[in-house]
């Protein structure tokens, strides 16, 4: 019945539930307010909450997009009625109030420009409301070294001594940003430069000998011949494509499967492979060309000076958060001094591959994912490497 009391008692326990409910949210979101602290703390974390999220859209550089999402944040953070920035040509973006002054702007910031010092324009424009105020500027240049690239430009109706300090900072710390995307920039052209010098090595060895391997199976075996230049082609077109600095494990596995049957062309049984491979690692995203340089290392300098057949085993296995990749050959082996100086780059010509692709990997991860190589004369060689299976950022 709706009018018993058992049901009236029932009624009341949820509203008294809701309630609960209702204050402990409440409370928590006050807690969590004073958690934060003084109002010196949170003007500290506003200030640099903002300054990590401009930062974020200047990562490209001094560009339109980026600079209009960046405007936004600094503009909150200086308190000021308008900001703009500019490039050495025009104005990128503009947020806050009296925009229609900003046809203006590139006229008043051309002696900031020219000069590289901060200027004060006390009548910068009138806003076109009429109630409006009368703004003045304050105008920064944004250096990148010696030169200047552009500025940024603060208005209100007083421009303080505070506003001017403040608007100079802003325009440093986008210089230092602007560097950083540079550098960003530099670490992609040397990871550029570095696959280039993988693929410059591959050609005159390796083509060379395939090559060589191809004709001697024209006369006696053309099938096989046949067969070895279509896997030649795969090879070359995958080591030598022009697009993307990542792989996945399987495309560089495909990779190293052509190569030792190229190889196997050469040595016959001398050469045997084991592979133990985990699915779930296939779709990891790796550097270009960081497997298959180390199998190379393991053919010319562990199997080809070893007399009788040598036997390398590749693994990939799921390690956590990371895929993990072995390469094991018992080969020749090296001495371990030897090696530490051709990690440094102080021998050269010599494991330039197995080199190169341990500086990527520092450059891509950090220091602790270099490659872990354990080796001694006569012990063969295994190598070591784990990357993060998770890699926003990077597509294959």
């Amino acid at each position: 019945m709706p009018d018993s009391p058992l049901f009236t008692a029932a009624a009341i326990a949820v509203i008294v539930l809701a309630v609960a409910v209702v204050v402990g949210v409440g409370l928590k979101v006050i807690r969590s307010f004073r958690d934060l602290g003084t109002d010196a703390e949170r003007a500290t974390y506003n200030t640099l909450h903002a300054a990590s999220r401009a930062g974020q859209h200047l990562r490209a550089g001094l560009q339109p997009a980026g600079a209009a999402k960046a405007s936004r944040q600094l503009r909150v953070l200086l308190g000021c009625d308008a900001f703009a920035m500019t490039d050495t040509a025009s104005v990128l973006a503009w947020d806050g109030a009296a925009e229609e002054l900003r046809p203006a702007l590139m006229g008043l910031a051309a002696e900031v420009l020219a000069t590289g010092r901060t200027a004060v324009v006390p009548h910068a424009g009138h806003s076109t409301d009429k109630a409006g105020p009368d703004f003045s500027a304050v105008i920064a240049p944004i250096r990148a070294g010696s030169r200047v690239v552009g500025s940024v430009a603060a208005l209100a109706p007083a421009a303080g001594a505070g506003l001017v300090r403040a608007t100079s900072e802003v325009a440093d710390w986008i210089a230092a940003q602007l560097e950083l995307a540079e550098l960003e920039a530099s670490r992609t052209l040397l990871m550029e430069a570095e696959v280039r010098a993988l693929r410059a090595q591959i050609s005159p060895h390796f083509i060379y000998n395939s090559l060589n391997a191809i004709a001697s199976f024209i006369n006696t075996d053309p099938a096989r011949a046949r067969e070895l230049v279509v896997e030649f082609a795969d090879f070359t077109r995958y080591s030598f494509r022009r697009h993307g600095d990542f792989t996945t494990v399987a495309e560089e596995l495909r990779c190293i499967d052509r190569y030792l049957l190229l190889e196997r062309a050469r040595f016959g049984e001398r050469v045997q492979v084991s592979l133990r491979i985990a699915p779930e690692v296939l779709s990891t995203v790796i550097p270009f060309l960081s497997l298959q340089p180390l199998v190379e290392n393991a053919v010319r300098h562990g199997l080809e000076a070893k007399e009788g057949p040598g036997h390398i085993t590749i693994c990939a296995n799921d390690s956590g958060a990371f895929a993990e990749v072995t390469i094991e050959d018992d080969g020749v082996g090296m001495d371990p001094e030897h090696l530490r100086s051709v990690l440094a780059g102080h021998t050269d010509g010599d494991h330039v591959g197995l080199r190169n692709v341990d500086a990527r990997l520092r450059q891509v991860y950090g220091d602790e994912h270099g490659l872990v190589i354990d080796t001694a004369p006569g012990e063969g060689t295994l190598i070591t490497l784990r990357v993060p299976k998770s890699q926003p950022g990077h597509d294959a």
